[in-house]
């Protein structure tokens, strides 16, 4: 299944965990089932939609590079995807998305009472699953990361449709929203494979630094994608009413008229003028600052794992940290 859930892109990045994915798919598969239907149904769509998998992956690569010989890696690799699949459900909600991995998101299809309600299901399933490997600090580790996402989630629509959110702010809600998964993903990877803290920590700052540079390039993207390339609709931030990094830059760095015109757009969340803000934002050099600043989060992933040993997985992880800024989706 490893080829239907991870885009050709990656193929290289995956293949010395191929087998270990594949028991994670068949863990997922195994964990999904419900007696209630419409739970199977649900989750079984937004899980087979696929996806980057980036956070199992970075589970599964860090501890195999520590040289973990056991299986709760799967687990806890399945475990992550749970989480991150929740979050999915709730923020099309919250967003009012209706695309996502290049199909109609659950909401769309079976309303937004159902999807909320899978997400938690997912939520709570997760957490039976995080208990069955019997470590307390895997338990803080997932607890922390999912009350962090939940108050990054809440940062974020107080965010909504404010034109004079910082960089600052900004940092602060992709950090606990989208980076703090990462960070708990590679956490567990060194944890269960008996790394020291120094080591455990220098993971941690991997996943936190990788999943920076992985946001900010869907923000680049947003602006400068293919809708069949990142799976869902390009100028969804706008429309949203989403202060994200570009849009932050041009207020502060763009012409009179441009930021008039994003703030106008940001409070309304009005996407009909797309084409005019891209063009603010690509001639701004707001796209260029923010791929910058991706590069950034990206060096500093590479570095912090500098002391890994030299193997494969290693090599997986460097290689990942570049696909985070050289990407199309």
């Amino acid at each position: 299944m490893v080829s239907a859930s991870a885009p050709s892109a990656q193929n290289l990045l995956i293949q010395p965990i191929a087998a270990d994915l594949n028991a994670v798919d068949t863990v997922i598969r195994q964990k999904l089932h419900s007696e209630v239907a419409l739970v199977n149904q649900i989750a079984d769509y937004i899980i087979s939609a696929g996806g980057k998998r980036i956070r199992p992956v970075l589970v599964l690569l860090m501890a195999n590079a520590y040289g973990y010989r056991g299986t709760d890696h799967h687990q806890l690799a399945a475990v992550v995807e749970f989480i991150h699949t929740a979050t999915l459900l709730h923020d099309d909600v919250v967003d009012e998305s209706s695309l996502r991995r290049g199909r109609k998101t659950a909401n769309a299809l079976f309303g937004n009472a159902a999807s909320v309600l899978v997400g938690d299901f997912l939520y709570s399933r997760a957490f039976q699953m995080m208990v069955s490997v019997g470590d307390i600090r895997i338990m803080q580790i997932l607890a922390d990361a999912t009350n962090v996402i939940a108050e990054g989630e809440v940062l974020q629509l107080l965010n909504m449709h404010d034109p004079d959110v910082s960089e600052e702010r900004y940092t602060q809600v992709i950090r606990s929203k989208t980076a703090k998964l990462f960070e708990a993903a590679a956490q567990l990877g060194t944890l269960i494979a008996g790394a020291s803290d120094d080591e455990i920590e220098a993971a941690a700052e991997y996943g936190r630094s990788l999943g920076t540079a992985f946001q900010l390039i869907d923000d680049v993207l947003d602006y400068s994608g293919q809708a069949d390339d990142i799976g869902k609709n390009v100028g969804d931030d706008l429309r949203e009413g989403k202060a994200t990094l570009p849009l932050i830059y041009l207020m502060e760095h763009g012409t009179p008229e441009q930021r008039e015109l994003v703030r106008g757009c940001i409070e309304n969340g009005d996407e009909q003028h797309f084409d005019a803000v891209l063009q603010a934002v690509t001639t701004s050099g707001a796209l260029d600052y923010t791929k910058r600043k991706a590069e950034e989060a990206s060096a500093r992933a590479t570095a912090s794992i500098a002391g890994l040993p030299d193997n494969a997985f290693k090599d997986a992880l460097l290689k990942l940290s570049a696909f985070a800024v050289n990407r199309n989706h």
